[in-house]
């Protein structure tokens, strides 16, 4: 990480806002109110909220999908 340029141009260089948005997002995820769920489900909640936010990461997923297959368990 070139950490002179990035605070030059004053983005953030500490993990502080990542943790916020982490935060947040379980928060709202699983946090919102009538809302229950175990930790698995919280996982593949967070897995895809965050492959669906974040550019080009559901397109590569249904790559590897098409590309190797998906195991299914009746």
């Amino acid at each position: 990480m070139n950490y002179p340029r990035f605070v030059t141009e004053g983005l953030p260089i500490g993990s502080g806002v990542t943790e916020a948005a982490c935060k947040s997002l379980v928060e709202q995820r699983l946090c919102a109110f009538g809302m229950r769920g175990k930790t698995q489900g919280a996982k593949v909640v967070l897995g895809l909220h965050a492959l669906t936010n974040t550019d080009g990461r559901w397109h590569q997923l249904w790559r590897q999908i098409d590309q190797f297959g998906v195991e299914c368990c009746g």
